[in-house]
């Protein structure tokens, strides 16, 4: 459980740092654009009320404590899953990851009211509208790799 508590807190502390740094230092949530390598990388203030793509967001304060509420559920049930079935180390890896993001995300939340995104990718004269930020990484990183790396030997 060591390692998934180290991933996990390095997870969540560059997440935060990285948020803290964009909105409060950059400013980004005034200036709302930042081009860094365009068109491929660049900095777009967006701030997420819902889940991925910014569904349900219509649903305001109540959808907020109930993603909270989603995201504690899983992150304990990731790790009651880890401590409870040996897992290899890459897994404790991938629950780290996922626990970190979702805590980081959790604390946007908290503070924000809603998720600061702000990294913005696009290529091949495809503009995507769509930004996001560490923790939403490592938390689909996260979850792919619990997926993948699953040490399940009851279906072979």
């Amino acid at each position: 459980m060591r390692t998934v508590f180290w991933v996990a807190f390095g997870t969540f502390l560059a997440d935060q740092v990285t948020k803290y740094w964009v909105v409060h230092v950059m400013q980004l949530d005034r200036l709302n654009a930042i081009d860094v390598f365009p068109p491929l990388f660049n900095l777009r203030m967006a701030w997420n009320y819902g889940i991925n793509f910014g569904l349900l967001a219509q649903h305001g304060d109540v959808m907020r404590w109930v993603l909270i509420g989603v995201a504690l559920t899983i992150s304990g049930a990731v790790l009651w899953w880890v401590h409870r079935d040996p897992a290899g180390r890459w897994q404790k890896i991938a629950a780290g990851l996922l626990v970190g993001g979702a805590m980081g995300n959790i604390v946007d939340r908290l503070i924000y009211g809603a998720v600061a995104d702000f990294i913005n990718v696009s290529c091949c004269g495809i503009n995507n509208p769509y930004a996001f930020n560490i923790a939403d990484i490592a938390v689909f990183i996260g979850a792919f790799g619990m997926v993948v790396l699953s040490t399940d030997k009851k279906a072979a």
